[in-house]
């Protein structure tokens, strides 16, 4: 599903930000991505998405060679990923749930098909009461849940999550694995990038991509 072979990025002339990283991901599959701050985790997410180009080595996606795909081609590549960024980037005039139906939307979707599956996934994820509110009167986490309900709400086959649980607390965070843990059921292939030991102790099989010294490296 996604494949790394010798990849290096660095930013203008300086030295480089992440070095030989060198991995693959099944499709299926259940990983965290780990290491310390500024590793590079969220660079490495990005760099999975296509929406950075690496200085140097090959990366593939859905086994499509990204360095000879177009802008329309990455386009529709992208669409069967689901993503959770640190930043949730909801669109502010938008209702929770319409931010949260709106890749349905996109995708030329009726309306009538799908809004009973958005309501029932914001109620699970604890938004049922703000399902018409708009982002700036929502809190952290209740941003970052609707973040979550945008990405899982289209199945993708892989989703990338970016510190999916920071800003919810303890109980919500279980909550949210769950249904990270269902999805992954369902046939998703799931990447989570965290710092949280405790958070990945609770899935003692998935595997580990530890991210540090500018290096990855996988274990069991």
């Amino acid at each position: 599903m996604v494949r790394f072979e010798n990849v290096g990025l660095r930013y203008g002339m300086g030295g480089e930000i992440l070095k030989d990283i060198s991995f693959e991901i099944e499709p299926h599959s259940f990983q965290f991505l780990t290491g310390p701050s500024g590793a590079g985790k969220t660079t490495l997410l990005r760099l999975i998405l296509l929406s950075l180009k690496p200085t140097r080595g090959l990366i593939s996606l859905f086994n499509r060679d990204a360095a000879q795909l177009s802008k329309d081609q990455i386009t529709d590549l992208r669409r069967r990923v689901g993503v959770v960024f640190q930043d949730f980037r909801l669109l502010d005039h938008l209702t929770t749930y319409e931010n949260v139906a709106l890749p349905l939307r996109v995708r030329g979707r009726d309306e009538s098909s799908y809004r009973a599956e958005v309501v029932e996934l914001l109620r699970w994820v604890g938004l049922g009461e703000h399902i018409h509110a708009l982002p700036p009167v929502l809190s952290g986490g209740e941003k970052q849940r609707a973040a979550i309900a945008r990405a899982l709400i289209v199945r993708p086959e892989l989703l990338l999550a970016d510190e999916p649980t920071g800003n919810v607390d303890p109980t919500l965070a279980r909550r949210l694995l769950r249904l990270f843990a269902e999805l992954h059921k369902s046939g998703t292939a799931v990447v989570i990038a965290t710092h949280d030991l405790a958070l990945m102790d609770q899935f003692e099989t998935a595997r580990r991509l530890v991210l540090g010294d500018c290096r990855l490296h996988i274990y069991e």
